[in-house]
């Protein structure tokens, strides 16, 4: 019977994927048509000769607590996929707010940009001016965390903690990839569909167990590769993919001063560029349960709580083994 039951479920898997495929919406390149789970606000830029907008989301407790938190988001995300994680914090009294970067998301695409961490945690800080936020905790998953990286070694006097879940770049992707150009980068962006995208999340983020609620992400990064102005998006795609090998936060962990968390899922297997990389050297890339030890040693004041059996996006996957830590260690 078990045996009927699996031949029939591989019959009907790819009938699910096609019409999914099918029905994939055409998205523009600021994701207009994609509705967030809060009023989103634009701030205006003038930086790098040119005007730009920063979309973020504010959103206040009705019983604050006086206290205020920034989410950073990831490569392939934007601010929207911290929803559960905004309405809890929200709940507990923070103020919360979730910036998009530019480059991602609701926020500008530019033709022509150089992308740095520092110019990104300079626009994050702007923003937190232009709210009169002096003072903030900064939670960072996966690139965030390397931008959160950043933005407390530039600010420590307005980063009162730090929290990196499951991060990228707890090594030096750079030592372990041969180097690609930005043209190679933008190639294989160009390169994307729903078929890549999808199973490049099942493979690293899911460890192949798909829950029907992740779809909508594969879905935001898939609707831009079928819309004419893709080509954009890919572009700055790649810009930010050579600003993650080139510029490793690694080095400078034992440099942060304020008290930091890991949140770190075991199984998490990311490794940027780990397809590249010789057979030998990609069997030791992306060991997450092995990334958050040594992670935690090199930071001063470094907490690190390992949720196992977990991946890439623990606030997705397992949220209340997510949001306890987090709550307790901000309201410390």
């Amino acid at each position: 019977m078990k045996s009927k039951i699996f031949i029939l479920s591989l019959l009907i898997l790819p009938l699910l994927i096609q019409a999914q495929k099918s029905s994939l919406q055409n998205l523009d390149i600021n994701l207009s048509q994609v509705t967030y789970p809060f009023e989103v606000h634009f701030l205006k830029l003038h930086i790098q000769n040119q005007d730009l907008q920063m979309a973020y989301m504010d959103i206040q407790s009705d019983k604050p607590n006086h206290k205020s938190i920034v989410l950073l988001h990831g490569k392939n995300f934007n601010g929207s996929y911290w929803e559960t994680t905004i309405r809890e914090l929200v709940k507990n009294g923070f103020r919360v707010i979730v910036p998009d970067q530019i480059g991602f998301g609701k926020s500008s695409k530019p033709a022509h940009f150089q992308y740095s961490f520092q110019q990104l945690a300079y626009n994050t800080k702007s923003l937190l001016d232009t709210l009169g936020i002096s003072q903030t905790a900064v939670l960072g998953h996966s690139m965030g965390g390397m931008l959160a990286t950043r933005f407390a070694l530039m600010y420590p006097e307005t980063t009162q903690k730090l929290i990196l879940e499951n991060p990228i770049g707890l090594e030096d992707y750079g030592q372990m990839v041969p180097y690609q150009t930005v043209d190679q980068w933008y190639k294989s962006e160009l390169a994307q569909d729903y078929d890549k995208i999808k199973q490049y999340q099942l493979s690293y983020y899911y460890d192949n167990k798909w829950k029907p609620e992740y779809d909508q992400w594969v879905n935001q990064l898939a609707g831009w590769t079928i819309n004419k102005e893709y080509s954009l998006v890919a572009w700055n795609a790649a810009l930010t993919t050579d600003m993650i090998f080139t510029q490793p936060v690694v080095y400078e962990f034992p440099l942060l001063k304020c008290p930091t968390l890991l949140i770190i899922g075991t199984r998490d297997r990311t490794a940027l560029g780990k397809a590249l990389a010789p057979a030998e050297v990609q069997k030791t890339m992306g060991l997450y349960n092995e990334l958050g030890k040594k992670t935690q040693q090199k930071i001063p004041q470094a907490r690190l709580v390992e949720i196992k059996n977990i991946g890439h996006l623990p606030h997705i996957e397992s949220f209340e083994l997510f949001i306890q830590p987090l709550l307790k260690f901000l309201n410390e």
